[in-house]
C-alpha cells in the first residue's frame, strides 16, 4: 500500500516574510513542513528522484540536511519565488551557466511533475504574472480597468495620450530590477507624468502608459482559495499617492467590504487562470467605483496581516493543511 501524502514544501527564498508565517501556521498544527531555497541546491540541497517507467510519478528523497522529505509523500507545495541555483565555484567558469541549467531544470520539473496541489505551480505562475494578458482577463471577468496603451512609438503615444483627459502613470511593464553600479538593485514605480513629458526616450525599449484613476483610497484584495481579505490603503504622501509601495511609512491599513460584483469578477478572473492564490490592487474612486490594476500571483501579504490582523497566514495553512490531511 502507498504512503498517506502529507508532507508540505514551502519552497520560498530564506528571507521570506510571508513564508515564514506559512511555515509558523504549519507548524502549529503539527503538519510536516521541508523549507528550502532553490538557491540551496546544489550546494547544500540534495534531490534523488528516481521513475521505474510503471509507477505514475517519481520516487525519492529532497533533503536538506536538517529535513527530509520523499517525493511520494508530498501532497502541497507552497512555491514562492525561490531563487536560482548557486554554483560551487569549484566548477569552472566556463561550465557554470550550464551547470546551473542543470539543477535549476531537474529540481523545478521534478517538483512540478508532482500531482499535489500548488500554491502556485510555476507554469501558474508564469502565465499569470504580466499586465498585458491580465487586463484582458480582468475586463473579460467584468473588472473596470484603466485605458492603456504599451508602444515603443513616441508619435503614437503622444497621439493617444491626447485623447486622455488628465495626467497620465508610467509603470514597468515586467517586475525587472534595475541594476546600477555600485548600488543595490532598484525596482522602479509607478510615476505620474504630463504629456509634454513624452519624450524619444520611450523608444527605447517598450512603454506601458495608462490614463491616471483618481483615488479615495487604494485596496489590496489577498485572496487564498475562496476567501477574500481585502484591505484598504490609506496613502499619507504624495509619493504613496502615486504609488503605496514608494512610501510605506505613510500608508495606513483597515479592512474594508468588496462590492459582490466585484468578488464575483475576481473570482471569474481567479478562475481563468487557475488560481488559488493572488494579491490584487485596486484603486477606488471617489465616487466608490473599483479600478482593478493588477495581479501578483506571488505578492508579499504579511505587512498587510500584520496591520489589520486578518488571518491570511491561517487560510495559507487551511488549504495546504487540507491537501494534506
Amino acid at each position: 500500500m502507498a504512503a498517506p501524502r502529507g508532507h508540505v514544501l514551502v519552497v520560498a527564498e530564506n528571507l521570506d516574510a510571508s513564508a515564514d508565517l506559512v511555515v509558523q501556521a504549519l507548524n502549529d498544527r503539527k503538519v510536516p513542513v521541508t523549507r528550502f531555497d532553490i538557491a540551496d541546491f546544489p550546494q547544500c540541497v540534495t534531490l534523488t528522484a528516481g521513475h521505474d517507467g510503471h509507477a505514475p510519478g517519481w520516487l525519492g528523497e529532497l533533503s536538506t540536511g536538517a529535513r527530509a522529505a520523499r517525493l511520494e509523500e508530498v501532497r502541497a507545495v507552497y512555491y514562492r519565488r525561490p531563487g536560482l541555483p548557486r554554483i560551487s565555484p569549484q566548477v569552472a567558469e566556463e561550465y557554470r551557466e550550464w551547470a546551473r541549467a542543470q539543477a535549476l531544470v531537474g529540481m523545478v520539473e521534478v517538483l512540478s511533475s508532482l500531482p499535489v496541489v500548488w500554491m502556485h505551480h510555476p507554469d501558474t505562475y508564469r502565465a499569470a504574472a504580466h499586465k498585458p494578458t491580465q487586463l484582458v482577463a480582468a475586463t473579460d471577468a467584468g473588472l473596470t480597468v484603466p485605458r492603456t496603451l504599451i508602444t515603443n512609438s513616441l508619435g503614437q503615444a503622444r497621439r493617444w495620450a491626447a485623447r486622455i483627459d488628465g495626467p497620465l502613470v508610467c509603470k514597468p511593464i515586467a517586475a525587472a530590477p534595475l541594476h546600477r553600479p555600485g548600488e543595490k538593485p532598484l525596482t522602479l514605480p509607478t510615476r505620474r507624468v504630463e504629456r509634454n513629458e513624452l519624450d524619444e526616450s520611450l523608444e527605447t525599449t517598450a512603454h506601458l502608459l495608462q490614463e491616471w484613476v483618481p483615488k479615495q483610497y487604494e485596496v489590496r484584495l489577498t485572496v487564498v482559495g475562496d476567501r477574500m481579505f481585502p484591505a484598504a490603503i490609506h496613502a499619507g504622501s504624495e509619493a504613496a499617492r502615486v504609488d503605496w509601495r514608494a512610501d510605506y511609512e505613510a500608508l495606513s491599513y483597515e479592512p474594508v467590504s468588496v462590492p459582490e460584483q466585484v468578488a464575483e469578477s475576481v473570482r471569474r478572473f481567479m478562475d481563468h487562470y487557475h488560481l488559488n492564490y493572488g494579491a490584487l490592487d485596486f484603486a477606488v474612486t471617489p465616487a466608490g467605483r473599483w479600478v482593478f490594476f493588477e495581479c501578483n500571483p506571488a505578492g508579499q501579504w504579511q505587512f498587510i496581516a500584520a496591520a489589520t490582523e486578518l488571518p491570511i497566514a491561517e487560510a495559507h495553512a487551511d488549504l495546504l493543511q487540507g491537501a494534506a490531511a
